[in-house]
C-alpha cells in the first residue's frame, strides 16, 4: 500500500495519538459552524473510513456583541480555533473561508475547499416581499458593511440598521416585527435547512458576495504532511480556485472580511468569470467590474490582483 493513502494513514495516527482512534475536529460552537463542519466530517469518514470527534471552541467573535470592525474584524472567528489547532488540542479545523484572514500563517496549511455551498445573499421578510417591493423607509438588518452599501446603492429609501448575532437571533428581529427584513448568506441557511424561509437570492452581479462566501477551508498544521494528504482528498480544484481569485482582490484591495469588497467566481466554460465591486456604506460610489479568469487557482488569484488594481483605479 502506497504511502498518504487512507488506511496508511489511519495508521500512523494511531501511532502517533497513543489512545486515540479519531482525527479531533476544531470548530467554533455556534449552530451552523457546526452544521458545516458536521456535514465535512461525514464526507470525510465516507472518504477515507478515519474518524472524526467535533471540538467545539468559542471565539472571540462569539462572546463579543461589539460590530466586526469594532473589533478589528479580520479574525475574530478564527483565532482560538488555530490556537487550539497549534496547541495540539485539535488535528484540523474547519473554518468558513470568508472569516478567514488574506495573510495566511506559516505553521497553518489550508488543505482541503471542499464543494461549495450556494455562494449567494438571501433576503428574508416578515411577507416575502422582494427588495424591490419593500417600502420607503424599510429597516433592514446587517452587520456587514460590504451589504449595507450594496443595499443602499439598490434602495436608496430604506433605512440599514446594524445586526449581529446568530441566525435565529436575526431572523428573530423580523419575526417580532423590530426589522421589515435582514439579509444574511444563503450558504448558512441552507446547511441549517432554512433556505426555504429566503424571499429574494440576489444574483451575485446585483449584490456581490463576499469573498469566499458558501465555501469552507479545512486547516491542520503544515509539518503533518500524512493529514495534509488525507484532508486533500476532499479539496475541490474548482471552489478553491474560485475563492483564491475572490480573495486575491481583496488581498489585494488590503481590505478585511468586515470591508464594503465583495468579488465572486463562478465557471464558465474553461474559465471562470470573476465580478468584483467597492462601494461606500452610504451606497453613493458604487464601482464595478469583471473579467474571465483561468481554472488554476494560481492564475486565478493572479488575475483577481489584476481585476482589483484596476477596481481601486476607477473607485
Amino acid at each position: 500500500m502506497t504511502p498518504g493513502t487512507p488506511a496508511t494513514y489511519g495508521m500512523r495516527f494511531r501511532g502517533a495519538a497513543v489512545g486515540r482512534a479519531t482525527l479531533r475536529m476544531g470548530t467554533r460552537r455556534s449552530a451552523l459552524a457546526l452544521a458545516q463542519s458536521s456535514a465535512f466530517a461525514r464526507a470525510l469518514e465516507r472518504a477515507t473510513g478515519v474518524r472524526v470527534e467535533t471540538v467545539g471552541v468559542t471565539t472571540e467573535g462569539d462572546t463579543n456583541s461589539a460590530p466586526l470592525t469594532a473589533m478589528g474584524g479580520t479574525g475574530v472567528f478564527v483565532q482560538a480555533v488555530r490556537a487550539a489547532l497549534r496547541a495540539g488540542a485539535v488535528d484540523f479545523a474547519v473554518h468558513s473561508y470568508k472569516d478567514l484572514p488574506t495573510a495566511g500563517p506559516s505553521d497553518v496549511v489550508v488543505a482541503a475547499v471542499p464543494v461549495r455551498e450556494d455562494p449567494r445573499d438571501a433576503l428574508v421578510t416578515a411577507d416575502g416581499r422582494t427588495l424591490d417591493r419593500l417600502p420607503a423607509g424599510a429597516r433592514i438588518g446587517t452587520g456587514s458593511p460590504r451589504r449595507a452599501g450594496q443595499l443602499a446603492a439598490l434602495r436608496p429609501g430604506l433605512v440599514v440598521v446594524p445586526l449581529r448575532g446568530n441566525v435565529d437571533t436575526r431572523l428573530g428581529r423580523v419575526r417580532d416585527g423590530r426589522l421589515d427584513a435582514v439579509v444574511l448568506a444563503a450558504a448558512g441557511l441552507a446547511r441549517l435547512g432554512r433556505l426555504g424561509e429566503a424571499a429574494e437570492l440576489f444574483a451575485p452581479d446585483r449584490l456581490v458576495p463576499a469573498p469566499a462566501q458558501g465555501a469552507l477551508a479545512v486547516e491542520c498544521r503544515a509539518d503533518d504532511a500524512a493529514l495534509v494528504r488525507l484532508l486533500g482528498s476532499l479539496d475541490h480544484v474548482v471552489t478553491r480556485a474560485a475563492v483564491d481569485a475572490e480573495r486575491a482582490v481583496l488581498a489585494e484591495l488590503e481590505a478585511g472580511c468586515s470591508a464594503p469588497v465583495g468579488a465572486h467566481a463562478r465557471p464558465v466554460g474553461r474559465g471562470l468569470d470573476l465580478c468584483a465591486v467597492i462601494t461606500e456604506t452610504d451606497g453613493r460610489r458604487r464601482t464595478f467590474r469583471r473579467a474571465e479568469v483561468p481554472l488554476d487557482p494560481a492564475g486565478a488569484a493572479a488575475a483577481g490582483r489584476e481585476l482589483a488594481r484596476a477596481l481601486r483605479k476607477e473607485h
